[in-house]
C-alpha cells in the first residue's frame, strides 16, 4: 500500500514551544518530506498561535517516532491525515 501522510500541528503558544518543535522536526528531517507554516502577522502585533503541516515520507517507524516525540510537547495538537494512492 501506497500512502501519504501529512502531520497537521496546532501550537497554541509558539513563544513558549517554537524551540522544542523546531528541535523536534529536525531530528527527524529525513522522513519530512515537505514544512509549510502559518500564524497571523501585523503590523502591531504577531500572534502566539501557530499551524506547521507536515508531509512526511520514508521511513514509517521514524515517522511514527517524530508524531510520538511531538505529542510529548505540551501546549500542541496534532491531527493525522493519511492518503492511500
Amino acid at each position: 500500500m501506497n500512502e501519504i501522510r501529512i502531520l497537521a500541528l496546532l501550537i497554541r503558544d509558539r513563544v513558549k514551544e517554537a524551540g522544542s518543535v523546531q528541535s523536534i522536526i529536525g531530528r527527524y528531517a529525513s522522513v519530512v518530506r515537505s514544512r509549510l507554516g502559518f500564524h497571523e502577522l501585523t503590523e502591531a502585533s504577531c500572534s502566539r498561535v501557530g499551524i506547521i503541516i507536515l508531509q512526511l515520507s520514508g521511513d514509517i517507524s521514524l515517522q511514527q517516532q517524530l508524531e510520538e516525540e511531538l505529542q510529548q510537547v505540551r501546549g500542541i495538537e496534532i491531527k493525522r491525515i493519511s492518503f492511500e494512492i
